[in-house]
């Protein structure tokens, strides 16, 4: 390395080789990060050739969580936390319980020392903020109700891990104490002192915070210039996370994401978002980078076993607690799917107190090169599990009755409101299906003052149409009970705007028990499905390719408009 630039070396070794195998990883159809975390093994200490300054990636990386965390905290109100309390806090604490017995039990079954035996299994029960938004972001699920919960879940977690971070030296203490006898005066003590310190933190960023920094941001803006404004963003993103951290003993993440949430007050919160995107970008790739630097690749090799179990724990023991815990506080069975999938991995909190037990002695050096195979491994396999979670949801409704009561239970979006006007209850039209077809098709309907409801087993698609104030009902049309919800009974027009033609021939056999007189339309991928889903009932079948909705359309407003 070049002795007067190690900063520059650094910057150009990693994101240059960043750039290289994340633009491989995705050739190969992986997420780009796994080649971020392959990077940062590349120019690591532990394999041969050029080796980076490990203390400057870790300082880089620190910003990346910092304008990470800041990021998150520009998206995510504080109503939007408080919305999802009911199952986030509970959900986040024991499933945090379950996870850390988990990882402890497998390393007391090693040998290690209790206190080694807690770090490990609570690295291991915190999954990475960062890694999930990303996941949701990808899909667009980001605002959706059970985004709003995986992310209030993993704050609560982040939060849970402040504290341990801050009572970690004291457990140290406590596990090489003379005769192993645990200090828990000085546990509480430094317990009360956390606990005031992160409540006088948030105090004051939700009273004082709340007013100066919107007050400061405005001011920048009225100079008109761009990259003072950009400068702000940043400054008060990491000078907050510093501050926190100095006079409070917050972690910097912690400090980052209220500073984030506390600008999110501000008419400029949309537009810090997207300046400081580029930064939030750059500096995620350094975090990554670093972390595969942490990565000692002989642990493969000489622990394969242990990696694979500590992997197991991750995807599999964390997601199952997850789904069980949700299903357990009454929630439906896609939001326990996607709470679950959503914590199928671990990341900078994990590293973060990897790290910490192992320069305080608390943890073996072989148990922060497992902690990081294990997140490689789940941040490789995460995207993969959240691909799946339609066709597994789609399989367990199909197959188990107990599972499509658990989809639809204690929902308020499963029925219409009390509110609901009667002209939607009686002779109205019954869309299932709000994909693109539908869409055009409740479009056409709406732009003819047609009474239409819409039933969609996508949670937020019905959000989103509760909030524009149209009647829509969450839930599955296979399911008898759905079609009650829209009133079937009374409908004069049922439209079936689903790709699947098995699904549509049982929804046409309720239909038609509920209400024999209805008229069906249906789509069709070809003339052979046609014939059956005329057969089931469906006195109207489109299947032309280039103007299917246009078709549709065209069928269910001359039958409306008689």
């Amino acid at each position: 390395m070049h002795p007067h630039m190690p900063l520059i070396v650094t910057l150009a070794a990693a994101l240059g080789l960043a750039l290289a195998l994340g633009f491989a990883a995705a050739r190969l159809r992986l997420p780009a990060l796994v080649g971020y975390l392959l990077a940062g093994v590349v120019i690591g200490p532990y394999t041969p050739g050029f080796v980076a300054d490990v203390a400057l990636a870790t300082q880089l990386a620190e910003i990346g969580v910092m304008l990470l965390m800041f990021g998150v905290g520009l998206h995510f109100s504080i109503d939007d936390l408080l919305g999802v309390r009911r199952i986030a806090i509970p959900g986040a604490l024991v499933q945090m319980a379950v996870a850390t017995a988990l990882g402890a039990g497998l390393a007391h079954a090693w040998g290690w020392s209790l206190g080694a035996a807690l770090v490990f299994g609570l690295a291991l029960s915190v999954a990475s903020t960062v890694v999930l938004l990303r996941a949701l972001e990808a899909r667009d699920a980001l605002h959706s109700h059970n985004g709003r919960i995986a992310v209030g879940w993993l704050v609560v977690e982040d939060l849970a891990m402040v504290l341990v971070l801050v009572l970690l030296p004291a457990l140290g203490g406590a596990d090489t104490a003379a005769g192993g006898a645990p200090l828990s005066s000085e546990l509480w003590l430094t317990l009360a002192q956390t606990l005031l310190a992160v409540a006088a933190f948030v105090a004051l960023m939700l009273l004082a915070g709340r007013r100066l920094l919107p007050w400061l941001l405005w001011q920048i803006a009225r100079t008109g210039s761009r990259e003072l404004f950009t400068l702000c963003v940043i400054a008060v993103a990491v000078t907050i996370a510093y501050g926190a951290s100095l006079l409070f003993g917050v972690s910097v993440a912690l400090g980052a994401f209220f500073a984030g949430l506390v600008l999110r007050e501000s008419e400029f919160s949309q537009r810090a978002a997207e300046q400081s995107l580029p930064f939030r970008d750059a500096f995620a790739v350094l975090f990554f980078v670093s972390v595969g630097m942490l990565f000692d690749p002989q642990v493969l090799l000489e622990r394969p076993l242990q990696v694979l179990a500590v992997a197991a724990i991750i995807v599999v023991g964390k997601s199952i607690a997850a789904a069980s815990l949700v299903l357990a506080l009454r929630y439906p069975l896609n939001t326990a799917l996607m709470v679950s999938v959503s914590l199928a991995q671990i990341g900078e909190f994990s590293f973060i107190l990897a790290a910490l037990g192992t320069s305080l002695g608390v943890l073996p050096p072989e148990g922060q090169s497992l902690i990081v195979a294990g997140a490689l491994l789940s941040i490789a396999i995460n995207p993969l599990l959240f691909s799946l979670v339609e066709p597994m949801r789609r399989r367990i409704v199909a197959s188990s009755a107990l599972a499509r009561r658990l989809e639809q239970r204690d929902d308020p979006l499963a029925e219409l409101p009390m509110s609901t006007d009667r002209r939607y209850l009686a002779r109205q039209v019954i869309l299932v299906g709000y994909g693109q077809v539908g869409q055009r098709l409740a479009g056409a309907l709406w732009a003819h003052d047609i009474p239409l409801v819409v039933v969609e087993r996508q949670r937020d698609k019905v959000e989103r149409l509760r909030a524009e104030g149209r009647a829509a009902v969450f839930g599955d049309a296979v399911e008898p009970e759905a079609l009650v919800q829209a009133h079937v009974a009374e409908a004069g027009l049922l439209v079936l705007a689903l790709p699947e033609s098995t699904d549509m021939r049982t929804i046409i056999d309720h239909a038609r028990q509920l209400n024999p007189a209805i008229t069906v339309i249906a789509r069709a991928p070809n003339e052979e499905e046609a014939q059956l889903l005329r057969a089931a009932g469906a006195q109207h079948v489109m299947h032309a390719r280039g103007a299917l909705a246009e078709a549709m359309c065209a069928q269910a407003l001359a039958l409306m408009t008689k």
